[in-house]
Formats: C-alpha cells, sequence, structure tokens
C-alpha cells in the first residue's frame, strides 16, 4: 500500500515461477529508506523490507506419524496448529514456500469484524439466530487476534479503528441501512459520521459518510504471520517450509504426500485457500482466485501522514471492487485496489494505482508508489465463507472474500476445536450453503468479469 517518474511493471506469470506468486516490486531511487533489507525468499513488498529476514525452516525428509497434518503456513493453519498444540496434539505443518509467503504475508492488514458478504446475505441463507451466532464469532475472531498479539508479545503494531466510506448516494443509503441493521439487531457498537465528521479524520474530498467501527483496526499482516509461527512452534507445532503438497490421501487414514515424504495423520486441515492447486478439485470449484495489489509509498513523515488520517484508523471504500488503505508505522501511505482475474497483473498497472492513490488524496499528486505488490484472494460466489469437512477426518477453510486477517484466525480455531470434539462452531459455519461458480473451469472466470462490470456501471450510475 503506498517523485516524478512511475516504474514500469514488472508482469510475471505466476505457474510459470512458483505455486503461488503474483509480485510486482517498483523502487524510488531517492527514497533512503530502502536500506530496509528484504528476505529473498519471500515476495517482495514492503511487509518483506520491513521485517528482520529469518533462517528457513527445514523442508520435509521422510514420512511422519502425526495426529494432524495441515497443508498451508498462512493463518489458517497456523492459528489451528497453535489451538491443537496447546490441548497437547501432535502438529505438523506443510508449507510450499514460506510462513506468510501467500494472502496471509501480503494483504492490506485490515483486521475487521463481519466477513465478505453483510449480514443480510446470512440471514437470508440460514435465518436470523444462527446469523447472529456467526456475526458474534466473527467478534470473537478479531479478539482472539488481539488476545494472541497481547498473550505472545507480536510486534505486528496493532491500531484500532476502522471506517467504511461510500462514494455514491446509493452507496450511502445502502451503508446507512447496514449500521443501522448492525445497531439494532445485533448489537454492534457502530458510529454514523456524516462528511464533515468524516473529513475531521480524513482528509479525502472523495467520500459523503463513514460508518465508523472502533473494534476493527489494522496490522502488518506479515510481522502478524511470523510472529504466529513462533508461537506454535513454541507450543511443539513442527513447521516443514519449502514442502508443497503434491496429494491428499482419503482413505483408509488421511495423508499428505510430498516429494520428500509423507505425513499420516488422524485428523488433515486443507488451508491452501486459493492455491490447493488440484488437491481437493470439489473445493476448487467453490471458489475464484481474485488479483488485488497493494502499493508503499515513500516515507511521507508522522506530520504529513497523520494530516491524511489523523485518527490512523483503516478505511475501505463501499465499492465492489474497492480501495482500502491505512498507514504504516513508518509513516507511508498503504494503498490497495484492484482487481485481476488472470495469472497476470492488468496493464499499467503502476499508473492506475497511482490514479486511484491521487484521486482519493489529490494533495499526493505526482507522488509515486515505492513498492507494489499483490497476490490472491479466494471469493465465494455468495462471499460468504466456506469452511467444514470434506470426509470426517479431512477439514478445510477458504472462502474468507478478502476478510480473511481475523476470520482466518477464527477459522484455525473453529476447527482446531472440531478436531478436537467440540464442533458446535463449525457445525454452523457447515450451515451455511454453497454452489460452485457457475460455467465450470472455463466459463466462471468470464461470468464474474461480466457481472462485476454490471454491478460497476450501477455504481457510477447511481
Amino acid at each position: 500500500m503506498k517523485g516524478k517518474v512511475a516504474p514500469r511493471d514488472e508482469h510475471i506469470n505466476l505457474r510459470a515461477v512458483t505455486p503461488m506468486a503474483l509480485q510486482l516490486r517498483q523502487t524510488s531511487a531517492m527514497d533512503p529508506t530502502h536500506a530496509l533489507r528484504e528476505d529473498p525468499a519471500l515476495p517482495p513488498s514492503w511487509y518483506a523490507a520491513s521485517v528482520p529476514p529469518r533462517a528457513p525452516l527445514p523442508a520435509l525428509d521422510g514420512d511422519l506419524h502425526v495426529d494432524v497434518a495441515i497443508l498451508g503456513a498462512g493463518y489458517t493453519g497456523l492459528s489451528a496448529a497453535l489451538e491443537l498444540a496447546s490441548r497437547g496434539l501432535r502438529v505438523v505443518v506443510l508449507e510450499a514456500c514460506r510462513v506468510g509467503w501467500g494472502a496471509s504475508g501480503r494483504n492490506g492488514g485490515q483486521a475487521l469484524v463481519g466477513y465478505g458478504c453483510e449480514v443480510d446475505v446470512l440471514e437470508r441463507q440460514v435465518g436470523r439466530e444462527d446469523a447472529r451466532a456467526l456475526f458474534e464469532y466473527s467478534r470473537q475472531g478479531v479478539q482472539l487476534l488481539r488476545d494472541r498479539i497481547d498473550r505472545y508479545r507480536i510486534d505486528c503494531h496493532w491500531v484500532s479503528g476502522h471506517a467504511n466510506v461510500p462514494i455514491s448516494a446509493r452507496q450511502e443509503r445502502a451503508l446507512q441501512a447496514d449500521m443501522e441493521r448492525l445497531s439494532t439487531h445485533y448489537r454492534y457498537p457502530v458510529q454514523w459520521w456524516d462528511r464533515a465528521t468524516l473529513r475531521a479524520q480524513l482528509d479525502s474530498p472523495r467520500y459523503r459518510a463513514a460508518v465508523f467501527d472502533p473494534l476493527s483496526g489494522h496490522l502488518h499482516p506479515l510481522a502478524y504471520a511470523q510472529g504466529l509461527a513462533d508461537a506454535a512452534i513454541a507450543a511443539g507445532v513442527v513447521i516443514h517450509e519449502q514442502t508443497p503438497v503434491l496429494s491428499l490421501q482419503r482413505a483408509p487414514q488421511p495423508a499428505l504426500r510430498t516429494a520428500t515424504g509423507t505425513v499420516h495423520a488422524r485428523h488433515v486441515l486443507l488451508a491452501g485457500n486459493a492455491w490447493l492447486e488440484g488437491i481437493a478439485p470439489e473445493l476448487e470449484r467453490h471458489v475464484m482466485p481474485v488479483g488485488t495489489y497493494v502499493g508503499a509509498t515513500p516515507v511521507l513523515g508522522a506530520e504529513r501522514a497523520r494530516a491524511l488520517i489523523r485518527n490512523n484508523m483503516a478505511v475501505s471504500d463501499t465499492g465492489l471492487v474497492l480501495d482500502y488503505f491505512r498507514l504504516s508505522h513508518d509513516h507511508r501511505l498503504l494503498f490497495g485496489g484492484g482487481a485481476s482475474y488472470s495469472s497476470r497483473p492488468p496493464a499499467g498497472l503502476s499508473a492506475v494505482m497511482q490514479r486511484r492513490l491521487w484521486q482519493v488524496f489529490p494533495q499526493l499528486q505526482g507522488l509515486p508508489l515505492d513498492y507494489l505488490w499483490g497476490g490472491y484472494v479466494d471469493i465465494t460466489p455468495s462471499r460468504a465463507p466456506h469452511w467444514g469437512r470434506l470426509t470426517p477426518d479431512i477439514y478445510f477453510a477458504q472462502g474468507f472474500s478478502g476478510h480473511g486477517v481475523a476470520s482466518a484466525n477464527l477459522a484455525g480455531q473453529v476447527i482446531a476445536e472440531a478436531i478436537a470434539g467440540q464442533a458446535g462452531r463449525l457445525d454452523v459455519f457447515e450451515r451455511l450453503p454453497h454452489r460452485p461458480f457457475p460455467g465450470g473451469r472455463l466459463l466462471r472466470t468470464p461470468l464474474l468479469v461480466a457481472t462485476m462490470a454490471l454491478v460497476k456501471l450501477r455504481d457510477l450510475i447511481w
């Protein structure tokens, strides 16, 4: 998230590089902060540049027999591993690249109460009683994240406060209706800010009003993922990096097979999200990988940065392809947005992101992006989370739809509870109906693109 000359885009074919790489980097030779050291094993980003390099964890070498085998060392897998190890279970996590290499180490850093869909979607799917339970779980997810930060002393720069901001009159009406529903039926303490109240905190002319949420917030996502991994290792979890899973054995005993060994387990958790890569095709049909991008400006200095967002909150607009932004602890503006439905970033991405940034903050006109990177979120057709069981012994969590910082932590805990014999919360999530994307592998992307284009047109008209 976020000079005069914009550096060129670097277009990279994801599948030709690694199983899950969507990365761009641009730098400004004028910025002395490039003394920051990047970990060469991580995709280039301001996040990777602003944490100390870590020694790699050893790859798997040989066969193992454990209680739980987990695919993926992102928030979901690490959260479940920590919870299970704390209950005395033997846990092994297999990571294709490095801890936090995927979305957990690249996202916008906004940790929000709620899910990718609004509560009215949940109500239509499972009724108000279950919708209330699901919403309460999401509140618990944010609290879980904050408790872990405190308990394990994870230095990830947590800041409380988040604002949803509408651009159009239609968005404003819809946001106000959502706020009233949350306040009345869910007893959630959000605040309505009119334009003047918002401008006192956010120096942008673009937005009409805001719903301010004091319980949500933002953090350094890679630092949090690495801190969570450290906590899991201290609890007894074994993490093997650079160990891609090649196949899932489902019966008679579940196992994860790699090129260098097989992990046999009583239970398996698939926490690869958008990157299962054929491990479980029936799950992949229910999610769509969508590329999104984050840029970081050069260091603005404390005074200039806080003039943009005086209370240091995170901000997201309410469009379908939304802009989201916040300040970093070293006083940059981190600015995210855009969408891509292919394995390549859009043409002219740097220029597009800079224009979007300058539209929100005209006072930054001409300021280049110092870093620019991307990654995939996995969305479901309804934007509701897709968590559950493939078999009685194989669990999964996916479909975070851009809300994974808090909810992926929650997913790991919920699934760990189910493995330990307490499946009450997971049962509620499993009641959410999930249909695959229409059109199969060949047509789901163009159909989604067409749908989103119509929604964007509606936003422009109304």
